[in-house]
């Protein structure tokens, strides 16, 4: 072990890390930031996602005496709600709605919240980022989507949640309410993320530099708003 540590290596837990090999991945971050950089009045871009949230703590670090271990209780029987939200990337606000399941009335929830809460009026065009999950493919959204023109959906590389800003927000849920939790009840839970949600913004994140602002991403970028100064000029993108 010594000549091990001499090496400059070291023993820690390593970590799970999914493959980001989308062959249309450079096209759909650079439509994704192209929508960014062309938000105007009447316009919002929103990252959305859904979060678990289980009555089975999270088991995670935390500070404690020396000497000691934290014991977290377990759940006689364990529950689980689900939480879709949405992201302003402009305000750092986020949206969100709660259901007992997770299915594509889930999303459609959060599509309806957004639609309610953002009038024509004043709201033009509302575009969304969601990742590739079936319930944001699924017909019943198609179907709403058709009715609802004003709103688009962006899609995300696939494998690639670190391109979702919101994806930081609901690691803070975790840190600040699900993570070695003492709640009993559920609805003591979702109370504490509700609230977080509400009172503890804004969460204003940027755009990540290492993803949306590489040579490539902004090649592609240019060629879009190319595209759209020159009808003759074609850029192909990612449904």
């Amino acid at each position: 072990r010594r000549w091990v540590h001499g090496l400059g290596w070291e023993w820690k837990r390593a970590k799970l890390r999914a493959k980001d090999d989308d062959p249309q991945r450079v096209e759909k971050l650079a439509r994704i930031r192209y929508a960014f950089e062309r938000l105007r009045a009447g316009t919002a871009v929103f990252f959305a996602d859904e979060l678990d949230v289980s009555l089975l703590p999270k088991v995670g670090a935390q500070w404690m005496p020396k000497g000691e271990q934290v014991e977290v209780m377990t759940p006689g029987t364990n529950e689980k709600r689900h939480v879709a939200g949405a992201l302003n990337i402009t305000t750092g606000t986020i949206t969100q709605c709660l259901w007992y399941r997770k299915p594509t009335g889930l999303f459609l929830d959060l599509l309806e919240t957004l639609d309610r809460t953002h009038p024509v009026a004043t709201y033009s065009l509302l575009q969304v980022v969601v990742d590739n999950a079936k319930i944001h493919h699924a017909h019943a959204v198609a179907k709403w989507l058709a009715v609802h023109p004003r709103f688009e959906l962006l899609y995300l590389p696939t494998y690639c949640p670190q391109a979702n800003p919101i994806e930081r927000a609901f690691g803070d849920v975790h840190d600040k309410c699900t993570r070695n939790h003492t709640r009993k009840r559920m609805w003591h839970l979702v109370q504490d993320v509700k609230q977080h949600l509400q009172v503890n913004g804004p969460w204003r994140y940027a755009l990540s530099s290492d993803i949306y602002y590489t040579p490539e991403v902004t090649a592609a970028v240019e060629a879009l708003r190319a595209a759209e100064n020159s009808p003759t000029v074609t850029f192909p993108l990612a449904a």
